[in-house]
């Protein structure tokens, strides 16, 4: 028998995290540059004028700044070819001063995205997406983690959220979020050795499936897609989905039911989002660290 009245989930504030750590990686980048070396550097490509990469682009820009890391921005046409960008990448692969080489994505039609994210040197491919970058993590062995991924990771450890020995369902098979989130979940590491089960959009009962989740992580893309009766009471709640509807902004997850069902939930935004940011930062200091051989 039910007792009492339902309380509402705790609100896991991504935004307020993000600028914890962008504060610490900020006294990090001082103390590198302290040392004698030259300040993290991240060279950004945008090609064309896809509004919502031209947002996520600057909203990068001024974290970097704040951060005290240099941005380049290399603005390029929508007409752009796929020789001339490579050429571009193979340029700044070469530039010494160079730490991080960010494409922003999608890219126009013309370009293969897999052989340009094939063509960054490992060393300095800081979203974590180059094939030796992505091995090296299947082995426990992270040169770079992925962004999102590593800032839901993050978010779970610094909340108090435990994650070893529980039950972690991703919905979602992408290359950028569920896939990696999966191999770091799994992993027998801090954050991590959890039992982890992927759902798709072909996963037979995945309303049943999703229940089972002590840790449900949703980058489906499609709005409002988890609702209420799919979320075990006090379960964890991270909504990686980004979609714009008519009503405005909206996640995968049915933010306002699920929030009487779940223990903890993202917002969004102001969720995972800005943690991605924070992780990029992260990982162009350490691609400088590496490079300048003072690791740390």
């Amino acid at each position: 028998m039910k007792t009492g009245t339902p309380v509402a989930a705790k609100i896991l504030d991504g935004k307020a995290l993000a600028q914890t750590i962008q504060a610490e990686i900020a006294a990090e980048v001082a103390e590198f540059v302290r040392n004698g070396a030259a300040p993290p550097t991240l060279a950004a490509v945008l090609v064309g004028e896809d509004p919502a990469s031209q947002v996520y682009v600057r909203n990068k820009q001024r974290a970097c700044e704040r951060a005290g890391i240099e941005s380049r921005m290399h603005r390029l046409p929508a007409e752009t070819t796929q020789d001339e960008l490579l050429q571009l990448i193979g340029e700044l692969n070469d530039d010494d001063s160079v730490h991080g080489i960010l494409v922003q994505l999608p890219l126009p039609e013309q370009i293969d995205e897999q052989q340009v994210l094939r063509a960054i040197s490992p060393r300095k491919d800081v979203d974590a997406f180059h094939p030796e970058n992505v091995g090296l993590m299947m082995q426990g062995q992270p040169r770079f983690l992925p962004c999102t991924p590593h800032g839901i990771q993050q978010l779970l450890v610094r909340s108090g959220i435990e994650i070893a020995g529980k039950h972690v369902v991703i919905i979602g098979r992408s290359d950028i979020v569920g896939k990696p989130m999966a191999v770091m979940m799994m992993q027998k590491s801090k954050g991590a050795n959890a039992t982890v089960t992927v759902c798709h959009s072909r996963t037979e009962n995945l309303p049943e499936m999703a229940q089972t989740a002590d840790i449900l992580i949703v980058a489906i893309g499609r709005a409002k897609f988890v609702t209420a009766d799919m979320v075990r009471p006090g379960a964890t709640v991270i909504d990686v989905g980004m979609n714009r509807t008519d009503e405005g902004l909206s996640g995968d997850v049915d933010f306002e039911a699920v929030r009487e069902v779940a223990g903890h939930i993202t917002p969004v935004p102001g969720g995972v989002g800005p943690l991605t940011v924070s992780m990029l930062l992260y990982n162009t200091l350490e691609a400088a660290r590496q490079q300048v051989g003072k690791r740390g």
